[in-house]
Parts: structure tokens; sequence; C-alpha cells
């Protein structure tokens, strides 16, 4: 495994799992990816979906049941399975559906294992660049690029005057009625670039971007950001300044700008 250092007594089973599964769901994805095999839908909110995010959760999805029959799952593409265990897997096969349908190789499989309610793992994988981040609570987050062995990841310390600003969508912040908050971080920040999703927390937790905005997100996508975020030294928030994944919005940076960034938001509070 390339994060055998990340494995707890007591969790080591559904963390050497969790490794497994993410790289076989995102490896996975690579079959559709630039290919005429893909073929995409559109949701009820008018998002994309394709063969490969349904293909990719269900092999999760399938896995887990052999393996941990008891454990809760929510998906993105198949919703909520509800478990009986103290466990609970979040899945999104493709972050970032917009950017594998045109071909754009910044897409990511996340996974979170959450125990208890708190996230105890979560990785972020980049299928066509094989970069990996993995973080464990208590462990840190390790990164890994190439199937080479993994080292530490960590965040910047670089203001935000000097730094970079990731969103995904930037007509999400007009979604919400926020665009002047994206005005002001543009302003703010040296550079702003899009194409963010889970690629975006992935370059802060790596010391390469300084904060990550989602304006508008669900768990599957932020359950596992949280992890690498915050393990890598950095702060992860909603606008508000709660620690949840699962408020429906997401702030990740490298924790020295993060007040910056809520109060450039509009956030009503300060990241705990």
């Amino acid at each position: 495994m390339l994060f055998d250092e990340l494995l707890l007594d007591g969790y080591a089973g559904r963390l050497r799992a969790a490794q497994e599964l993410a790289l076989l769901a995102g490896d996975s994805t690579l079959d559709f990816y630039q290919t005429d095999r893909l073929t995409v839908e559109r949701k009820g909110d008018n998002s994309p979906v394709t063969v490969a995010d349904r293909h990719a959760e269900q092999l999760v999805r399938t896995r887990l049941a052999e393996l941990y029959p008891d454990d809760a799952v929510l998906g993105e593409e198949f919703g909520g399975h509800a478990g009986s265990s103290e466990f609970q897997w979040i899945v999104d096969p493709i972050d970032g559906t917009k950017s594998f349908i045109t071909g754009v190789p910044l897409y990511s499989t996340l996974l979170a294992l959450v125990h208890e309610g708190s996230v105890l793992a979560g990785i972020v994988y980049i299928p066509p660049l094989r970069e990996c981040v993995l973080a464990v609570r208590g462990r840190g987050a390790w990164w890994s690029v190439g199937g080479q062995p993994a080292r530490r990841a960590s965040v910047s310390q670089r203001p935000l005057a000097e730094g970079i600003f990731v969103t995904s969508q930037v007509d999400s912040f007009r979604k919400r009625n926020a665009w002047e908050g994206f005005l002001r971080m543009e302003q703010a920040a040296y550079v702003t670039r899009t194409w963010g999703d889970g690629y975006g927390y992935l370059l802060v937790a790596t010391g390469r971007a300084e904060v990550m905005v989602d304006p508008i997100a669900n768990p599957w996508d932020l359950a596992a950001a949280q992890a690498i975020v915050t393990e890598a030294g950095g702060t992860f928030s909603s606008w508000s300044g709660s620690p949840s994944y699962s408020a429906g919005d997401g702030v990740g940076s490298n924790g020295r700008v993060h007040a910056e960034v809520l109060a450039a938001l509009g956030g009503a509070g300060t990241a705990r």
C-alpha cells in the first residue's frame, strides 16, 4: 500500500480498504475517460452524470457490502444506505464531472470514512495524474504522485495577497447571491483559478494554493476535503465558520488566510 504508515490499530482493515477502494474506483473511470464509450446524461438539477460515475460508485458499494455490510454508505449517485455500525462511508466517484466529460484531467475520486459522526480518514485521488492525498485523523496527510512512496503533505504559509484562490464554477457565487464575495476574493488574491473541485482542496493540502472555496456543496464533496486540509495543517470550515462538512458550502485554506477569506465572503463567524 502507498500509505501503510497511516494504518491505525483497530481501524487498519477499514483504512486499508479505503485506500484500495479509492484507487479502484478512480482507476475504473479511466476506462471511459476521453473515449467514445462515454455517454452523458443530465440530472434533475441539470448537472451531468455519466456511466463512469455510476460504475465507479457501484464498485465501492459492492465491495463494502462484502467487507463491511453493517456500515452506512452515502454516495452522490445512489444516495444513502443506513447501517448499524458506528462507521459511514461517503463517496463521490467523480468530483468534477464537468472536467471529466470535457477531457480535463483534474477530476477526482473522493472517499471519506466517518466514525461516530467525525471524519476518520479522507482520500482525494486524481486518476489521470495518479496523484493522491490520504489523511487519517491525528496521523497527518500524505501525498503520493505516480505511485511513488508517499511523503508528508503540508499547506503553504503564503498570505492571500501572494497566494492562489481556487474555486470550481464561478456562477455558483451568483447562484447563492455571493457575487460580491467572489469579486472581493479575486481582488485580494494574487491569482484566481477555476477547475477546482476536489483537486482544489488537494492543491491547498499540498501547498500549491492558499484557499479553495465552494459556494454550494454536498457532504460527498467536502468530507474527504476536510480531512486532507486539516491534517496537512490547514483550516476547513463552512462560510459561517463551522467545521462541518455538511453545511452546504466549504472553505479549505492554509489557515493563515482563513479569517480574511471568511470576511471577504461575508461569513458570519470565525473558523474553529
